[in-house]
């Protein structure tokens, strides 16, 4: 036979359930603000802001110089940022597997670090094999609205804003992979055609 509960236990429950339900509905609403106000997600679609940074080899690259000519991916980062240290890994993974001398597409690391020797040395200890970029005062950065790290945006041949994404991504290098018009091994799924973007509408 079930017991009755006291009123002030019911009640108590009643609460603690009020509060569950109060707590789950904030947060799923927290989770669709900041997707909403996703500064990264807000250039879509758009003309993507045009940069010139000094690259670790001393070079001068510029987003101009890949227009009509490769799909760029940029990758905003610090030395210093956690998730960054697990993303970027994952980006030299993905790179030395797809990417190529004729490869059709270029991956531009944007560092943040105030500290050059910082960027270069996490550089070097990881064996990145992509321009690594430095953004002093964060032109670049600012130009993309960047206020999280990591942030990655890919930028097609005519220069539009294809895909961005803050915060670090457990399925990045098939998300990458199909953006870019590559053909990503997935285990279990047999291999598929790859997706085709126009770039133009």
């Amino acid at each position: 036979m079930l017991r009755k509960l006291p009123p002030a236990q019911m009640g108590g429950i009643l609460l603690l359930a009020m509060f569950t339900v109060f707590i789950t509905w904030r947060a799923k609403t927290l989770e669709s603000e900041f997707h909403e106000r996703d500064p990264a997600a807000a250039l879509l679609h758009k003309k993507a802001p045009d940069f010139s940074l000094t690259s670790n080899d001393g070079r001068t690259i510029s987003l101009a110089d890949y227009r009509g000519k490769k799909n760029v991916v940029l990758s905003y980062w610090a030395s210093w940022c956690g998730p960054c240290r697990l993303e970027l890994p994952q980006l030299r993974e993905f790179y030395k597997k797809f990417h190529t001398e004729n490869s059709d597409f270029e991956v531009l690391a944007i560092s943040l670090d105030d500290d050059k020797f910082a960027a270069d040395e996490y550089a070097r200890k990881e064996k990145l094999p992509f321009p690594i970029l430095y953004d002093p005062g964060n032109r670049a950065a600012d130009a993309y609205s960047v206020e999280v790290i990591p942030t990655i945006c890919i930028v097609d041949k005519a220069g539009k804003v294809i895909y961005a994404k803050t915060g670090l991504e457990e399925t990045m290098e098939i998300e990458l992979a199909v953006r870019l018009g590559l053909n990503p091994t997935i285990p279990g799924v047999p291999a598929q055609e790859p997706e085709k973007h126009d770039s133009h509408n």
